[in-house]
């Protein structure tokens, strides 16, 4: 029986750090902990991943938990609100393991300075109730992994926990050309090779954004009844998703250059007329066109 191919981009993914495409710098810091680790038999340090959205924090999470063969818990931070959330977590895990918590800068102050102590400490102190005397609960020596898109939204003594700080830059066309051709073929779908970079270009250096327009070039070629992704699909998928030019502008950045054309307009004006707020325009909207040049404050 002929195996059918997968129909979603996320069916498979990077089971090593060999597997992962850029981001050399974190791959080389990585590669080092992991080598120390093993010769030392010894947990992985607590680390911080620091990137936008995107760019594989969570992938190199999961990652990093089947290069040491151990248990991966891994919850978001806003899902932390109490602390039996907090010690349900850290109690979960056994020595060696990786918690993962992705977006850890909505994890609340007083749960932050829980867990900075709870690391210092290696213990859970739970408060006294009915008058009897706080009870401690040792924990197992697991690893920590924070991701967020803002560290400095986290408290300083947590940060100063983590021994490695992961940096996630955007990625090449080129990178991001490879990451495409490596998923195809893991996923076993026929893909004209040239249509790569261009799929890429209008991707924003976002791996997550390259394999979603991947995806949705795959849908448009199902919907035809076809089997190979060709030049017409990713036309077609771009007019679905509203992706101008050979950067993939969006309806909303289409609409900001429209708006600049007529003459320049404070932050707030322009905010009322693409109805988002001024903080979203300034740190959603403007950063990509500042990236590319397209705009300049």
């Amino acid at each position: 029986m002929t195996q059918q191919p997968a129909n979603e981009v996320n069916d498979v993914s990077p089971s090593s750090v060999s597997h992962l495409i850029g981001l050399s710098g974190v791959i080389d810091q990585v590669s080092v902990a992991l080598d120390a680790c093993q010769m030392d038999n010894r947990r992985f340090d607590h680390s911080m991943l620091v990137g936008s959205p995107g760019l594989g924090k969570s992938q190199l999470a999961s990652v990093l938990a089947m290069e040491m063969a151990t248990g991966f818990h891994e919850v978001l931070g806003q899902t932390i609100s109490q602390p039996s959330d907090l010690n349900a977590l850290l109690l979960a895990a056994q020595d060696k393991d990786i918690i993962h918590i992705d977006e850890c800068h909505e994890l609340p102050k007083p749960m932050q300075t829980a867990i900075y102590l709870a690391l210092d400490k290696r213990c859970l102190v739970l408060g006294s109730k009915n008058g009897k005397s706080p009870q401690t609960i040792p924990l197992a020596d697991f690893t920590l992994l924070l991701s967020t898109t803002d560290e400095y939204g986290l408290l300083q003594p947590l940060r100063d926990r983590c021994r490695l700080v992961l940096r996630f830059e955007f990625y090449s066309v080129e990178e991001l050309a490879m990451v495409l051709l490596q998923r195809t073929r893991f996923l076993d779908w026929d893909i004209h090779e040239e249509l790569l970079p261009q799929i890429a270009s209008r991707s924003r250096g976002t791996p997550r954004l390259a394999l979603r327009l991947l995806q949705s070039c795959r849908r448009v070629a199902r919907s035809q009844g076809e089997t190979t992704i060709t030049a017409h699909h990713l036309k077609r998928a771009c007019q679905l998703e509203q992706l101008h030019g050979d950067l993939g502008l969006g309806p909303t950045e289409q609409k900001y250059i429209q708006i600049l054309g007529d003459g320049n307009a404070r932050l707030n004006v322009i905010s009322s007329i693409l109805g988002l707020p001024a903080r979203t325009v300034s740190q959603v909207v403007e950063p990509f066109l500042l990236r590319t040049s397209l705009l300049t404050k």
